[in-house]
């Protein structure tokens, strides 16, 4: 499969990560290697260009050779900050955001939301049981509307894509979009 060189892929590990304890759930090992670089090579095999949105151990995330981006807005105001942040720093004409939690998103997921979208400016993942709001392919023009949401103090990512005629793209693969969100679960999804 070529790379699709109209998305930039990122890689969102700004959070809190108040489940993992406050540990930066990002640089978690997951057999030997962090979480979010588990993310990033996945999406670096099917984009040109990948990135990193994270707030805390920059250094970390900065010895990668992807440009590492911080929200622009204070006090970890959740996914959409980080994805308006990325907007607003790195020029593309789409971007496929990525949790860093995700370490098993399908080998083809920008083909398969990109082939999906028709005239959509947003499109997000649904396992065929739930919604991953925060796995989604957004255009560019979804940057001015998503400042506004944030301005008014709104957080939550489905909402938002509702708001500017985003739909969901069935993917029917539990386990690709599992997360990993606690401590327990990480020592799960470790090789025996």
């Amino acid at each position: 499969m070529d790379k699709l060189s109209a998305i930039t892929g990122v890689v969102l590990a700004g959070g809190r990560a108040t489940r993992m304890g406050g540990q930066n759930k990002g640089l978690m090992l997951l057999n030997g290697k962090a979480l979010w670089r588990h993310v990033a090579d996945r999406l670096a095999t099917q984009v040109e260009r990948v990135a990193v949105s994270a707030n805390r151990d920059l250094d970390a995330y900065g010895a990668c050779s992807y440009p590492v981006i911080t929200d622009t807005l204070p006090d970890f105001p959740g996914p959409l900050a980080g994805m308006l942040s990325v907007m607003q720093n790195l020029e593309s004409e789409w971007y496929l955001f990525c949790p860093c939690d995700t370490p098993h998103i399908p080998e083809e997921l920008a083909q398969q939301l990109w082939t999906a979208k028709g005239n959509a400016p947003a499109v997000w993942v649904n396992d065929g049981e739930r919604d991953h709001p925060a796995i989604a392919l957004m255009h560019r023009s979804a940057q001015v509307p998503l400042a506004g949401y944030l301005a008014r103090g709104e957080r939550r990512v489905m909402v938002f894509l509702r708001e500017v005629n985003g739909k969901e793209v069935v993917i029917p693969d539990k386990t690709a979009f599992a997360n990993v969100n606690t401590l327990d679960e990480l020592e799960r999804w470790q090789e025996k």
